[in-house]
């Protein structure tokens, strides 16, 4: 099992986090975006850069995910995909998608984009503090510790 990661939108403490978290336990790690990504050199960690283009990196991400993967994106509809291929999907701010949650954030995205779309303007989403960086983490870490520890 391992972790892939929608890059272009990725938070840098999140990305942090990450790195930690991969040089901690072994767990494969990849970034995925359409710009370069600098890693730590590490064995466990890469970047995979490919081109530019509406959901480049999203169909990347889904063509390589497996069961058990975890899949850290802010993007709703790449998390519905994954989570149908059998992975799990995480945003940055710790909330971890289900099949149940991923279709009601869908209906709202769609919702929101049609208010959108008729001139309704919304506030944009919330700041990111310690709050969601905690939860994040303790996402992470839950699943982390349900590694097989041959990791």
């Amino acid at each position: 099992m391992q972790i892939w990661v929608d890059a272009d939108a990725c938070p840098v403490v999140v990305r942090e986090i990450l790195f930690k978290a991969a040089q901690r336990t072994g767990v494969l790690l990849t970034l995925i975006a359409n710009q370069m990504v600098k890693v730590p050199p590490s064995a466990n960690i890469t970047a995979l850069q490919v081109s530019s283009g509406f959901d480049v990196a999203d169909n990347e991400i889904v063509l390589r995910a497996n069961t058990g993967d975890l899949v850290i994106t802010s993007d709703i509809p790449l998390a519905a995909e994954v989570i149908e291929k059998g992975a799990l999907a995480l945003n940055p701010r710790g909330e971890l998608y289900t099949r149940e949650t991923v279709r009601s954030r869908l209906n709202m995205r769609d919702f929101m984009d049609t208010m959108r779309s008729s001139g309704v303007h919304s506030a944009g989403s919330a700041t990111y503090g310690q709050r969601e960086k905690q939860a994040f983490a303790n996402q992470l870490d839950r699943w982390l510790a349900k590694l097989p520890k041959a990791q």
